[in-house]
Parts: C-alpha cells; structure tokens; sequence
C-alpha cells in the first residue's frame, strides 16, 4: 500500500518529463525540423511505456511542434518557410497591438515585471545559450501583453511567439556571426521607456521595428546558407 501513492506520481509526471525534454531539444534545433521520432524508441530512451510518450507527443502536436501523419507516425514540425510572411504580418500586428496597449493601460506594478523581464533578457544574452534566450525573450513580450489587459490579444500573441521560437534561434545565430545588428536588449528597452512614458505611437512604432528587424535577419540567414534566390517579404510588414 505505502508504494500506491510514488506508482500514482510517477503515471501524473512521467509525460510531463518527456514533453519538457522534446519541446526543450525541438525548440533548440536539437531535433531538427523533420526529424522522425519514434515512439518505441523514445519508450526505450525515457524508460517507460509508450502511453506517456505518446501523451507527450499528442501535448507537442497541440503546440504545433510535431506533427502527427496519417501513417501513425511522427515527425518534428518543418520550419514552414512559404507560410513565413504570412506569420510574420500576423507577428507584426499582434505586436503593435499589444505594446500599444501596455502603454495605454500599463500600472506601476506591470513595468516593474516588464523591467525584471529585460533584465533577464540581458542575463540570458550573456549566456549564449538560444533557449535560454528565446524563453526571456518570449517571457519578456509575454509581460507586455498582460500590461495591455486583453486576454484574447495576449493568448493570440503567445501562440505567435511559441511559432517563431526556432526561427528566432537561427535569428540569434545570424547576429552572431558579426553582422551589423545587436540582440535585440536596446529594442526591448525603447520599448520599456515608451510604454513608462504612455507614448502609444512611439510604443507601437518600435514593436514594428522590432518585427521588421526580425524579419529582415532571419529572411538573410535563408538567403547566405540555402538560397541566394529566396525571397520572403510581406508588404505590410516591412514596410
């Protein structure tokens, strides 16, 4: 009877643990986008049954970070790079939105959580580590949604900024290599002061500049490692 309640604990935890460890190596490109994943063969690696692994994979399929097919397999969601202006001018709008928002609506409180999230931001750049990075750099963006007090914008930009967490490691990963450009802690910044000062139209330009950036970077990372011919602007987004 005194082993009931650990076998109980072990079923409840056992595919958060997976899930937690896939979704950490997808979103670090560890696992590459395509990448098959097998469900016996992930049971053998985690040492456990198959039903928490799959539990997971169904959890990673609802973040759109694997992809179920109809032939019962699995594979790591592909970086869909057709559909990235498309996502990028949904990213664009929702950001403006929501950072005008917080200035408008922002309190004492939100900007002291919006200051703590830079600066963690900051802290994780020193790191190097990408997801370490792309996870302040949601978590900072996160809490300028809640500053603008619209659940429905803030749950729509979330679903947003989970999307475009590989694509912004490659972002990093462009920055890096001693381009013109920085990580994007003086952007974050502008934008802390804009929403202090309740400046909705300084806020919401430096949340589009801050969406072209992005855009611009990742679009030449394409270009210098896959294609010299890729061309992926949005007229609304870049302009």
């Amino acid at each position: 009877m005194s082993d009931e309640p650990e076998l109980k604990r072990a079923r409840g935890t056992g595919w958060k643990s997976v899930y937690d460890t896939l979704r950490n190596e997808i979103l670090a490109l560890t696992m590459p986008p395509g990448q098959l994943l097998d469900e016996t063969t992930l049971a053998e690696r985690f040492d456990m049954s198959r039903s928490p692994v799959r539990e997971a994979l169904i959890r990673l399929a609802a973040d759109d970070l694997v992809v179920m097919l109809s032939n019962r397999s699995t594979i790591v969601a592909p970086i869909e790079v057709a559909t990235f202006p498309k996502y990028v001018e949904a990213l664009d709008i929702a950001q403006r939105m929501n950072t005008r928002l917080a200035a408008a609506l922002r309190t004492e409180a939100d900007l002291k959580i919006i200051a703590k999230r830079q600066k963690a931001f900051e802290a994780a750049v020193k790191t190097g580590n990408h997801l370490s990075m792309s996870e302040a750099n949601k978590a900072f963006h996160m809490a300028v949604a809640y500053a603008g007090k619209n659940p429905f914008m803030t749950s729509f930009y979330e679903k947003l900024l989970s999307q475009g967490q590989r694509m912004l490691h490659l972002h990093f990963e462009y920055l890096e290599r001693g381009h013109e450009g920085y990580l994007l802690t003086d952007e974050h910044q502008l934008m802390l002061d804009a929403i202090r000062d309740r400046n909705v139209e300084l806020a919401d330009e430096l949340a589009h500049q801050h969406t072209r950036q992005f855009q611009e970077n990742f679009v030449n990372f394409l270009r210098e490692n896959y294609s010299k011919e890729i061309s992926l602007t949005s007229g609304n987004s870049a302009g």
